[in-house]
């Protein structure tokens, strides 16, 4: 059997390949998976015309430098949004589609009215200081009452300095993003979403109820211990790896001419 071709994009703190470098490790040789980073974070300040378009793009430009015509996607949080984002544009090239807690799944009038909320006060945090912003960043993807992580000892990595003003600019990319329901809906391939029980249900909880109603093959493992910053591709990487295996191999069984 060839290598199961697959591409990771990372949320919009961590790089990619300190964010799944667990789940490589997990995967093994017969997965050819390359973890790309965010355009967003291709130079110091993200680019005045941003947009999940550009994210599309640099994920196109990914697959065609390694001549795969078609290929796994795996989207964690802002890499979530920008896989559900591709899936709508270039369901052709996709096998299968991972998401792993997206940041955004589209602005739907049919969103709950906490979860319009939500994004409000995800737009007033963009406006603050980062060391306001930040903490508050964090928790307001966690369930009430659980406690954030805390950040590692010592002095913030040099890329760290980058996270604000990606983040104000991924919201506003959202933001600004017609996301075609309907283009999800003639998606053909299997679509796997892991959530979090500890996350924030207001955001993950309903994104994966909307989605799971727009996807005509579409599967959801919740995994009770983890959160957004506790993700099973960090924590949970063998289990993790077992489902998207599964997800794949699926995949070869659906497939469409």
């Amino acid at each position: 059997m060839d290598a199961w071709r697959v591409i990771l994009l990372p949320g919009i703190v961590m790089p990619a390949a300190d964010a799944f470098a667990n789940l490589l490790a997990e995967l093994g040789a017969d997965v050819d998976a390359v973890a790309k980073d965010l355009e967003v974070y291709a130079t110091s300040t993200p680019p005045a015309d941003y947009s999940l378009d550009v994210e599309v793009a640099g994920v196109l430009d990914t697959a065609r430098a390694r001549g795969w015509d078609r290929f796994h996607l795996v989207g964690y949080s802002g890499g979530g949004a920008v896989a559900l984002a591709f899936a709508a544009l270039h369901a052709e090239r996709l096998q299968s589609l991972a998401l792993l807690e997206p940041a955004w799944a589209g602005n739907w009038s049919d969103a709950s009215t906490s979860h319009q909320a939500l994004w409000r006060e995800y737009v007033r945090l963009a406006t603050l200081r980062p060391e306001e912003s930040m903490p508050a960043f964090v928790r307001i993807q966690l369930q009430a009452g659980v406690e954030p992580p805390q950040p590692p000892p010592g002095p913030p990595p040099p890329w760290m300095a980058q996270r604000p003003g990606g983040i104000r600019a991924m919201i506003d990319a959202f933001l600004a993003h017609d996301l075609d329901r309907d283009a999800l809906r003639r998606f053909e391939r299997p679509v796997y979403f892991a959530l979090g029980g500890l996350s924030n249900p207001d955001q993950f909880h309903e994104e994966a109820e909307r989605l799971a109603r727009v996807f005509g093959d579409f599967s959801l493992e919740v995994f009770p211990l983890r959160h957004h910053f506790d993700p099973p591709h960090r924590t949970e990487a063998p289990a993790l790896a077992t489902s998207l295996r599964r997800l794949w191999q699926r995949s070869e069984s659906t497939r469409t001419p």
